[in-house]
């Protein structure tokens, strides 16, 4: 019998590498940034039994025909929006993702947009840079302090979860929404009220999306949510793009019905709506929730802790199930 044969379809950090060359497996890698030819990645599909993917790789019905021995594919993410995962299971492909290595860092992206776009500190860095003249004065730049303010949590996850406990030491208000409620002790120690959703847009100072992208939470935050929103109120995204319509956002910041956006993710990434570029009031980062180089490097060795698992016979660590 062959050895199994893994494809490696995005550059990865080397300790995802070195823990793949640790298992029985073949190992092909697309060592580059730039996004793999389909023809190079049908070929390499050919062949393979486990397929690791990141979130530029879509994985539908055309890569998975191309794949007839696949019967792994881990995701180098912890979202799973780029992969079918129910084409996945009517092939009878294992989906494994890397949550929980990159909490911390995505909850310490999304408490910096709060904290550069309520104190505009991205807009006072471009004044700096651009050699304009510049001089203090007691009513310049004022921005908004978030003491005493309501964070609103859309999925409070380990992300908000996180995030929440990074607002409460800045001294916020924290209300959240789930489906269900989380536990009893977790919304004690973090001060954390559950609210429904078109409550929490018109209660929250700041509305945080950290929800995970499905069919369900597409545009979940479009022109009827920032009507609800309080004109004072910012946005922040870290979670998917496509959960924030784009276009309504421009539409509700050109009006004045929304104080202010920090984005990390971005609805047709890597484009970004040309009306959010030049506005001061909106922070633009290019999705750097998970880039540290600690926490990078942790998801690719979990995506190849997935992948050893599933070669020696054991459940893998962390599968993606979707009911």
């Amino acid at each position: 019998m062959s050895a199994p044969r893994v494809v490696v379809l995005g550059r990865i950090p080397q300790p995802g590498m070195d823990r793949l060359a640790e298992t029985s497996a073949e190992v092909w890698a697309w060592d580059s940034d730039e996004p793999i030819p389909d023809a190079e990645r049908d070929a390499q599909l050919a062949t393979a039994t486990t397929a690791v993917t990141l979130l530029t790789n879509r994985v539908d019905a055309a890569f998975l025909d191309a794949a007839p021995n696949l019967r792994h594919v881990a995701n180098v993410a912890v979202g799973y929006n780029n992969i079918d995962v129910p084409a996945c299971t009517a092939r009878g492909v294992t989906v494994t993702n890397t949550p929980g290595v990159l909490t911390d860092a995505t909850a310490d992206i999304a408490m910096g947009l709060i904290l550069m776009v309520t104190r505009r500190l991205a807009e006072g860095e471009r004044l700096i840079r651009s050699g304009e003249p510049w001089k203090w004065s007691m009513f310049m730049m004022l921005g908004s302090g978030i003491q005493g303010r309501t964070l609103g949590i859309v999925g409070m996850g380990a992300i908000g979860e996180a995030l929440a406990q990074r607002a409460k030491a800045f001294g916020m208000d924290i209300a959240y929404h789930n489906r269900r409620p989380v536990a009893p002790d977790v919304e004690q120690r973090l001060g954390a009220t559950w609210m429904g959703l078109d409550e929490l847009f018109a209660a929250s100072d700041v509305v945080s999306i950290n929800c995970p992208y499905t069919d369900d939470t597409h545009h979940l935050v479009d022109a009827r949510a920032f009507g609800l929103m309080k004109p004072s109120a910012y946005l922040i995204n870290t979670a998917r793009g496509p959960i924030v319509d784009e276009a309504a956002l421009v539409d509700a910041l050109e009006a004045g019905r929304l104080a202010g956006a920090g984005l990390d993710v971005f609805e047709h990434e890597p484009q970004v709506h040309p009306g959010l570029i030049p506005r001061d009031d909106v922070v633009l980062i290019p999705h750097l929730g998970s880039a540290t180089e600690e926490t990078r490097g942790a998801m690719a060795k979990l995506a190849a802790d997935n992948v050893a698992a599933i070669l020696e016979g054991a459940a893998p660590l962390t599968p993606v199930h979707v009911v």
